[in-house]
């Protein structure tokens, strides 16, 4: 404030709350497999995730799920529930001992074992720009979120519903990704959270 000038409001905005969304890109069909808004984005909402993206995917398929190294994506819960999938009988140890549970880089091995049908892939650290979901984020939020004025959380969730509606109607192309790895075989699925 200066003496004699009105006082100026700063272009800060108000929050009405925030919301975390989960998102699963196929990179086969270049459109959202799944989309998941949450309040939390912790180890049980991320294995609910998972579980509901393989839900949409055939039994038969070979699936590989490519992700950033968060502590969810390897988490205990995680592990179990893929080693249920995949038939695995043997002893999975105890989270922080022993075993294929014990730390975070046993964990993260197991996830990625190329034999089973449920795989994880894990992008290097800083690296997430390699997940092809992170194109998609940025176009929800140069379409959706940048300018968006949202009174509720309620709001934001029923605007990103619509626009990944619209993403899988309307916008969906081909994908033009240089990776040639495993993807002429299998289906593969980026996923991220956001906050």
């Amino acid at each position: 404030m200066k003496k004699g000038k009105d006082r100026r409001i700063e272009t800060e905005y108000i929050r009405n709350g925030t919301i975390g969304l989960m998102a699963a890109f196929n990179v086969g069909k270049a459109n959202i497999l799944h989309h998941w808004t949450n309040s939390t984005r912790k180890e049980p909402d991320f294995l609910y995730f998972i579980q509901q993206c393989n839900h949409k995917i055939p039994t038969e398929h070979k699936t590989i799920y490519l992700l950033d190294q968060l502590n969810t994506h390897m988490s205990e819960s995680l592990v179990v529930w893929v080693a249920k999938q995949e038939g695995f009988t043997e002893d999975l140890g105890i989270k922080g001992r022993k075993g294929i549970l014990k730390n975070k880089k046993t964990r993260m091995a197991f996830l990625e074992n190329p034999e089973h049908r449920i795989r994880f892939v894990f992008t290097p650290k800083h690296c997430s720009w390699l997940n092809p979901v992170e194109n998609w984020f940025s176009k929800l939020q140069a379409h959706v979120i940048k300018y968006g004025n949202f009174s509720s959380v309620n709001e934001l969730e029923l605007k990103i519903d619509k626009y990944v509606d619209f993403y899988n109607e309307c916008l969906v192309k081909p994908l033009k990704w240089k990776f040639r790895g495993f993807i002429k075989t299998h289906q593969l699925y980026g996923l991220k959270l956001r906050a």
